[in-house]
C-alpha cells in the first residue's frame, strides 16, 4: 500500500500492484535520462498538460525504480497498466506533485 505522506503512489502493472517514489536517486536518474530540458521543464510539461508519452514512461520507470524495482523501461513496453495510458500519465502526474510537495 502506498504511503502518500511518504511521496508514494500505487499502480496496478500486469495485475501487480507496484509502489512507486521518486526518491532523490531516482530523480537524478530521472534528470540524466530526459531527452529535453530539466526536471523543471518536465514539470512545467505536465502542468501545461503538454507532457509526451516519453514523458510520462520516464517518470513511471523512475518511480518503479526509487520503489525498488531493478528494471528498465524497455521492461515495460508490453506491460499492461491499469487505467491504459491515463492511468500512467495520472500517476506520473501525481508522483511529480508528491516529490515536490512540501510537507503536509
Amino acid at each position: 500500500m502506498a504511503n502518500p505522506h511518504a511521496g508514494e503512489v500505487a499502480l496496478v502493472i500486469d495485475g501487480e500492484p507496484r509502489v512507486l517514489k521518486l526518491t532523490l536517486g531516482a530523480l537524478a536518474e530521472l534528470e540524466a535520462g530526459l531527452q529535453t530540458g530539466s526536471l523543471a521543464d518536465l514539470v512545467a510539461r505536465f502542468e501545461g498538460e503538454a507532457f509526451s508519452s516519453r514523458d510520462v514512461l520516464a517518470l513511471i520507470v523512475a518511480g518503479l525504480r526509487g520503489g525498488g524495482w531493478r528494471g528498465r523501461a524497455e521492461d515495460l513496453v508490453a506491460a499492461e497498466i491499469e487505467g491504459g495510458l491515463v492511468g500512467a500519465a495520472q500517476a506520473a502526474a501525481e508522483l511529480l506533485a508528491r516529490a515536490f510537495a512540501g510537507p503536509q
